[in-house]
């Protein structure tokens, strides 16, 4: 079955959600938005490119840092309306050079910081 791109739900400012998640250790990595172009863009070079909301701009994850993901597989949910990205992440995922976006834990009433940055 072919994949047509226009089956994907966009919402309202022509987005997307993507999850990203490494391929062999299945760790969530990240959250980032997507438009058609991004989509396309990732399916042809097979580097994940997101849409920069701030920038209002492509951005290959990586592309300044050197930390880019390679896409091993994409992914779309039941309603069409998320994708998920399966990719080789070369050095940290976030910003804040910590592996994961998802490096605080909300317990017992605490955010507690599960993860440091790495050394780079």
């Amino acid at each position: 079955m072919e994949f047509d791109p226009e089956s994907l739900k966009f919402d309202e400012n022509g987005l997307i959600p993507c999850i990203a998640q490494d391929v062999d250790t299945r760790e969530v990595l990240m959250m980032a938005w997507m438009n058609a172009a991004s989509v396309a863009r990732t399916l042809e070079t097979g580097l994940v490119t997101y849409w920069s909301r701030s920038r209002q701009a492509l951005w290959i994850k990586g592309e300044t840092s050197g930390h880019v993901q390679t896409l091993a597989d994409l992914r779309l949910d039941c309603d069409a309306d998320c994708l998920l990205a399966l990719v080789r992440q070369r050095g940290p995922a976030c910003h804040t050079n910590r592996r994961s976006c998802f490096y605080t834990a909300l317990r017992d009433g605490d955010a507690v910081e599960l993860m440091v940055p790495e050394e780079v």
